[in-house]
């Protein structure tokens, strides 16, 4: 498995190294968000690690900017601050796991190894009747007209869709788009689903409501 590193503390950086190594990934180090951007722009890891405070640019930076490729590489945002508001900033931003310094070796390896998985799972285009979502472009269409979607209207829409057809609840999709455990809220899920609601309006499909169950995405009758 190839990991992008990006982390400026030398010392931390060469164990992490070392502990990544010996689990068999292959592991490619910058150690400043700028040379991080340019390699993310350049090679193709199957998961990138990053501080959040570098110099240069930021960890916040290197994802805003990588999403904005339109790159779904798995983050995994490492940082020493453990406010609330990084948290919820980093995921706003598309990062897709967080793990607040110091922490565990064996906790990292087996947060790159289930990233890597998801990833690898999710197929790069699902549709379901007029309903397309690209997962490799992040690109949600209906027929040839395209969706804008925020980075939470796609998570709910994406864990709809992987779910179409089956029942799941609102805390279920909080616990899929929001893992770090920040206070995302079920009436929050509820803008996020009738905001979709609106925006499929000609796709062919229906979020239905169950009541004291939560939502399926069906085909629309």
């Amino acid at each position: 498995m190839h990991v992008l590193l990006v982390e400026d503390d030398t010392v931390l950086a060469d164990g992490l190294v070392r502990v990544l190594q010996a689990q068999g990934m292959q592991v490619e180090l910058a150690a400043d968000g700028l040379r991080a951007d340019q390699l993310l722009q350049a090679s193709s890891p199957a998961v990138a690690v990053l501080d959040i405070g570098l110099p240069g640019i930021d960890g916040f930076e290197v994802v805003r900017r990588l999403r904005a490729r339109g790159s779904l590489l798995p983050v995994l945002l490492l940082t020493a601050r453990d406010a609330v508001e990084d948290r919820v900033h980093g995921l706003e931003l598309g990062a897709d796991d967080y793990l607040v310094k110091p922490f565990a070796s064996a906790e990292l390896v087996a947060r790159i190894r289930a990233l890597a998985r998801r990833n690898a799972a999710h197929p790069a285009a699902q549709t379901f009747g007029q309903l397309t979502l690209d997962v490799a472009a992040r690109r949600a269409c209906v027929g040839a007209r395209e969706l804008e979607l925020s980075v939470r209207e796609w998570a709910v829409l994406e864990y709809l869709l992987r779910h179409a057809g089956r029942v799941v609840s609102k805390q279920q999709i909080i616990d899929a788009i929001a893992p770090w455990g920040e206070d995302l809220t079920l009436n929050a899920v509820e803008v996020y689903v009738s905001r979709l609601r609106n925006k499929l309006e000609g796709a062919g499909v229906n979020i239905r409501t169950v009541r004291g169950f939560g939502y399926m995405l069906e085909m629309a009758a």
